[in-house]
């Protein structure tokens, strides 16, 4: 059963019903109907056919005034843009001020330095749990007068439910970063990052590794002489949860690089439990006990709590950068607060269902499988992804929202796009890219200073082909709105 939130911002929104009709039902009589040449002009050329295109451009003041649509109705896959569905649902459903927490425990007796039984870490679903808030949080273990540890590493990740992941199933690449699944002590987005310095003067290359981690050793690739080309695939890395070998080559002319990596093949508590025991190393502490995996028991005892960034900052990481696995710890949050239950895709699913549902936007043909748009199965029409931006933008939480998207030719996802045009800083726009898939949501002020939802979403073999129609269309309506 779902429980209501604690915030409901939501319900203060002044867009009216009559005009999410006008917005969301297939005749949609009062629009302009039809794209502008210039993007028709463009699809043209990119081989894109209008059917694989849904557009809606909409101005934010509550006249009804459309600049452009098509397909208003028709359900696409929004990749990435989901992220602007479940980001402001958390502003809405969780509030501003909304963190996650990270807690230690201990169960047993501290005197001297010395821990005579288990430390239990509980994860709270923080998206940010990065290696430099980790060492705090670890520094102040220290700090409370815990040195030896003589039990075990208790993990209790039962914030959110526990279930198989296939890093794997998206793409066939589980390596990457961005195939990572969430977790409720997701530590540094799960993620490696291998830093390589070529040494002409020893023949050698040094292989550095972040987050440290005990116990894993690293066999550090040959050094070349060859044309640096395809350095990650020559590198021929083989990663599980006890060694890390390059059994390739890598050549001098790279110098140094970074390589970002998801060690799909070392479960999260191994993860977790190897870079605490180096950690807590480094911070003159000692630890001899196992890593396992439980809940905090009833005995005990509270040592330490630290607090994410507040959401806000976390959805700007979502929004501008494209986070996925952040994404998916936002969506999973809601769900385990929403329902009391460990958060799961189901629960969380409900409760985004829940939250279109109480601002009166229809959702028949709306499919959401994790919060990231990092999916097949997810689907959204141009007219609901419109009535939620529109709804954002009246929304006391709208300065907030509005901010965590990339500014066209500034930040993030669009830093590179537009940049010469008059509307470089001009829009806060979302991206959203899969094969077959490009697309855009999010607004633009025009030059006459009103401001404009838009929304841009291509499925088809030659999305690829699509962003210079995409981007004529923000030129477009900075011009023309």
């Amino acid at each position: 059963m779902l429980r209501f939130p604690r915030y409901r911002f939501h319900r203060f929104s002044p867009v009216s019903l009559p005009l999410l009709a006008a917005l969301l039902l297939p005749t949609l009589p009062a629009m302009a109907q039809g794209l502008p040449p210039v993007v028709t002009g463009a699809l043209r050329v990119a081989h894109i056919p209008q059917q694989g295109v849904g557009v809606l451009v909409v101005d934010t003041e509550g006249s009804k005034r459309v600049l452009a649509s098509s397909n208003v109705a028709q359900a696409f896959n929004p990749a990435s843009v989901m992220k602007l569905v479940t980001t402001d649902a958390a502003l809405e459903i969780l509030g501003p001020t909304y963190t996650w927490k990270t807690q230690a425990y201990i169960d047993g007796t501290l005197a001297g330095g010395v821990l005579d039984g288990d430390l239990i870490i509980k994860g709270g679903g923080d998206p940010k749990l990065v290696l430099e808030n980790f060492w705090l949080f670890l520094r102040q273990l220290r700090a409370r007068g815990i040195k030896d540890i003589r039990g075990n590493l208790v993990l209790d990740r039962s914030y959110f439910a526990q279930s198989s992941y296939d890093p794997a199933q998206f793409d066939g690449d589980p390596q990457k970063p961005y195939n990572a699944g969430a977790d409720a002590l997701l530590l540094n987005y799960r993620t490696q990052a291998f830093r390589f310095e070529p040494d002409a003067a020893s023949g050698t290359v040094a292989v550095t590794m972040d987050p440290p981690m005990a116990g894993l050793r690293i066999t550090p690739p040959r050094l070349s002489q060859e044309p640096c080309g395809d350095w990650q695939g020559k590198l021929m890395m083989n990663n599980d949860a006890s060694t890390v070998s390059f059994g390739g080559s890598y050549a001098a002319d790279c110098g140094a690089r970074v390589w970002y990596v998801h060690p799909y093949r070392m479960n999260n508590q191994q993860f977790v439990g190897a870079s605490f025991a180096q950690m807590w190393a480094d911070l003159g502490g000692s630890f001899s006990g196992r890593v396992v995996g439980g809940q905090v028991t009833p005995s005990a005892r509270l040592m330490v709590e630290v607090a994410s960034p507040a959401l806000p900052e976390v959805i700007r990481d979502i929004n501008k950068y494209s986070n996925n696995v952040m994404a998916r710890q936002v969506f999973l949050t809601l769900g385990a607060e929403m329902s009391g239950q460990p958060g799961d895709t189901t629960n969380a699913a409900q409760a985004v269902r829940a939250w279109l549902a109480d601002k009166g936007i229809e959702a028949s043909a709306f499919s959401i499988e994790n919060g990231s748009g990092l999916s097949r199965t997810d689907r959204v029409t141009p007219g609901l992804l419109a009535g939620v931006l529109l709804q954002a933008y009246r929304s006391p939480l709208m300065p907030e929202f509005v901010s965590s998207l990339p500014l066209v030719g500034y930040d993030g996802t669009m830093r590179r796009r537009l940049k010469s045009q008059g509307v470089a800083g001009q829009a806060h726009i979302k991206t959203g890219t899969l094969n077959d898939v490009r697309s855009i949501a999010g607004y633009v002020q025009a030059a006459s200073g009103k401001t404009y939802v838009v929304v841009f979403l291509i499925n088809h073999a030659a999305a690829p082909n699509g962003q210079k129609a995409q981007d004529a269309l923000l030129q477009w309506v900075y011009e023309n709105g």
